[in-house]
């Protein structure tokens, strides 16, 4: 089974570049985006209702054109939820909960910590609390996997330029620790866990410096599995090739049947 994840940064603006003939040729078994910034309603239908997927939706309740995060499916999961239940996240449209007969796949946008101590705030909470509900996913006996824009670039490895961002939402000491924190309950971060040393692997490019053209990039976009999947997983790695966004597509092969 192959999952992808890819922030598209707008998904409107990604079909008119060529997103669903991506689609068909990458044909994932699971496909989860992040900031679609759209209503579903909005979408023209062959994006909506792409040919041989499901497809769930949901949006920033408060702000138009922000956030927002998509899945498409080849099989129906047996739930969808959108949220974790707590109305401050929810209403900024940032996950959607995809519960299979044998795993559990969160689908995340996690917030930008930018925009002054609110919001680096506003981002920590949200880390937390999504620990905590997918530790209670985890007890319940819930195999968990997550994936999506985490906004956080682990290790100076995971950067081109870690000396110069130190003091830079994305980097910040206290956001890298939570990955660490992910890390010591057990969760394994597969690109990682396939290419422990591999240097100039990025997901994310800053547009307006075209820094894509030099690979000043960041990695910031991940997939998870809980320890019970270790054994799983077959492969994982991050289509820099695929354009259209300000990052790229990332994947990961697991064996769930």
């Amino acid at each position: 089974m192959k999952l992808v994840s890819w922030n598209v940064n707008g998904l409107r603006a990604a079909a008119k570049k060529g997103f669903l003939d991506w689609l068909y040729t990458a044909s994932p078994d699971i496909l989860g985006i992040q900031e679609t910034k759209v209503e579903a309603e909005q979408l023209p239908d062959l994006v909506r209702h792409p040919k041989g997927y499901f497809a769930y939706f949901t949006h920033s309740k408060g702000r138009k054109g922000y956030s927002g995060v998509a899945l498409f499916s080849k099989k129906a999961p047996v739930k969808v939820e959108y949220g974790i239940g707590i109305k401050k996240f929810d209403d900024e449209g940032r996950i959607i909960v995809a519960h299979y007969e044998n795993f559990v796949l969160l689908n995340v946008y996690f917030p930008n910590g930018g925009g002054g101590p609110e919001r680096l705030k506003y981002k920590l909470e949200f880390y937390d609390t999504f620990l905590d509900y997918i530790e209670k996913l985890r007890k319940q006996g819930k195999r968990v996997i997550f994936c999506g824009d985490v906004n956080t670039a682990h290790e100076a490895i995971d950067l081109a330029r870690p000396k110069a961002n130190e003091e830079n939402t994305g980097f910040l000491p206290e956001e890298r620790a939570w990955i660490d924190e992910l890390i010591y309950h057990g969760y394994v971060d597969t690109f990682r866990h396939f290419h422990p040393n591999k240097a100039d692997a990025y997901s994310y490019w800053d547009m307006k410096t075209a820094a894509r053209d030099r690979n000043v990039g960041w990695r910031i976009d991940y997939f998870f599995v809980a320890p019970e999947l270790i054994g799983k997983l077959r492969s994982a790695g991050i289509s820099s090739d695929v354009y259209g966004s300000d990052h790229c597509p990332v994947w990961v092969e697991i064996e769930m049947k």
